[in-house]
């Protein structure tokens, strides 16, 4: 029999593990799978690798395995030496050929037979995808439908697609960003393995009135003159809807109000705050000329009266 050294076809030390040769296979197996690789190799190196991979799972073949020794070369013929017991008969042809026939039965057609026969059996890949929605859906909540293509190897081994539709909850108060978890929704696992997990990453769609800081939320108020200087019950829109703002007389440009637990829900909630701004009347007509010179007069006001203090 040619002899084949399976741990180095596994690419795990003698003395691997268990576990350390069924993570192995897993990597190769699918690295090499003839439906997913490129390597022009693949077929022959897959079933290589289940053929090594039937043997050191096995304790029992395993053992046998290692009871050959070592320094053997890929390829070489090898016949297992009778052990001193008897066990394989005398050191005639007809029983030294009856220990090959044992070798090669064990480590030649039966594990080549199971790992035609063996499903390769690891979980589905995770799967992450991207959703978009609103600033008012993470304020209220929403739900989503979303139609998903993902891989899938039917009966004959090949590559297909699947499209799949899911009905998604998009939580109240989720930020930018954050990942959605939807278990044993992403591909399918080989084998009787289940299915991996599917990722969804937030983006939140934000109208340019708003501006987000974490679960804050900052939106700009223009202000006549007046309303500044006297003060104003002015109306705001906030993704929450809409909310009466009072504006203190004597207010500058810049200033902010703040709205206790009106940002992004959340516990605790964010803060909604205004921020002010003042627009000044166009001068453009004579009679807002004149009304801007006559204020000119009236408030007697110099802007700069600290600015070069």
């Amino acid at each position: 029999m040619k002899y084949k050294d399976y741990y180095a076809l596994m690419g795990v030390p003698r003395n691997a593990t268990e576990a350390e040769i069924k993570t192995a296979y897993r990597k190769l197996a699918r690295k090499f799978h003839p439906d997913l690789s490129k390597e022009a190799d693949a077929e022959t190196r897959f079933k290589e690798i289940g053929e090594a991979y039937q043997v050191l799972k096995d304790p029992e073949q395993r053992a046998a395995f290692d009871a050959l020794g070592t320094g053997f070369k890929d390829g070489e013929e090898i016949r297992p030496r009778p052990e001193a017991n008897g066990a394989y008969g005398s050191d005639g042809d007809g029983d030294a050929q009856a220990a090959e026939d044992f070798f090669s039965d064990l480590f030649g057609r039966h594990a080549r037979q199971s790992a035609r026969s063996y499903t390769p059996e690891w979980p589905g890949e995770d799967l992450h995808a991207k959703v978009t929605v609103s600033l008012e859906d993470i304020y209220n909540g929403a739900q989503r439908t979303l139609s998903l293509q993902t891989p899938v190897i039917d009966d004959q081994g090949r590559v297909t697609y699947q499209t799949r539709t899911l009905d998604v909850a998009i939580p109240k108060g989720i930020l930018d960003g954050q990942r959605l978890r939807l278990a044993s929704q992403g591909g399918l696992g080989m084998g009787n393995a289940p299915r991996g997990d599917l990722y969804l990453e937030i983006s939140v769609e934000t109208p340019r009135r708003y501006r987000i800081d974490g679960r804050d939320v900052t939106s700009d108020l223009p202000l006549a003159p007046w309303e500044a200087a006297l003060g104003a019950e002015v109306v705001v829109p906030t993704p929450s809807g809409d909310v009466t703002v009072t504006v203190p007389a004597g207010s500058s440009a810049g200033r902010r109000l703040r709205l206790k637990g009106r940002g992004i829900p959340g516990n605790p909630p964010g803060d909604f705050y205004v921020m002010l701004g003042i627009v000044l009347p166009p001068a453009d007509t004579d009679a807002r000329k004149a009304a801007y010179a006559e204020m000119r007069k009236a408030l007697d006001f110099d802007p700069r009266a600290h600015f070069y203090r």
